[in-house]
């Protein structure tokens, strides 16, 4: 998923004219530790630095302590952090501007019988508190 993710957030900063410095928090959900991490390659690798302001669901979700692999329910994840924390912080005035990125994998048990790949899917939403 992590490259769906890459994908995604190039073309979200191309057509819109943004950067990563343009959001508050920029988060994807749910790549674990280890998508994330992938992703953070795949972005430097075509220019572009994820700082501090990035993280995952994932991530944020769970603890480093559980058994969660490389990563736990995307669409839980995600529908939690964003309907907990997310819209909190910008509800707060804390956050102004927030691209939310959940992303998924396409399984098909057919496919996976058949050997084949499991495409991976990535959709940017932009949130804002709406303060200029």
């Amino acid at each position: 998923m992590a490259p769906a993710a890459m994908d995604t957030m190039l073309a979200h900063f191309r057509d819109t004219k943004t950067t990563p410095e343009d959001y508050d928090l920029i988060v994807t959900g749910d790549l674990g530790k280890l998508g994330s991490e992938i992703l953070i390659d795949l972005m430097e690798e075509n220019g572009i630095k994820l700082g501090l302001n990035y993280n995952d669901c994932g991530q944020m979700y769970y603890t480093r302590n559980q058994n969660t692999l490389s990563g736990g329910s995307g669409c839980g994840c995600s529908a939690t952090i964003l309907n907990s924390f997310i819209i909190k912080k910008l509800r707060d005035k804390e956050y102004k501007k927030v691209l939310f990125m959940p992303t998924g994998a396409l399984l098909s048990t057919t496919a996976s019988q058949q050997g084949e790949t499991i495409p991976g899917i990535c959709h940017a939403i932009v949130i804002e508190s709406g303060d200029d």
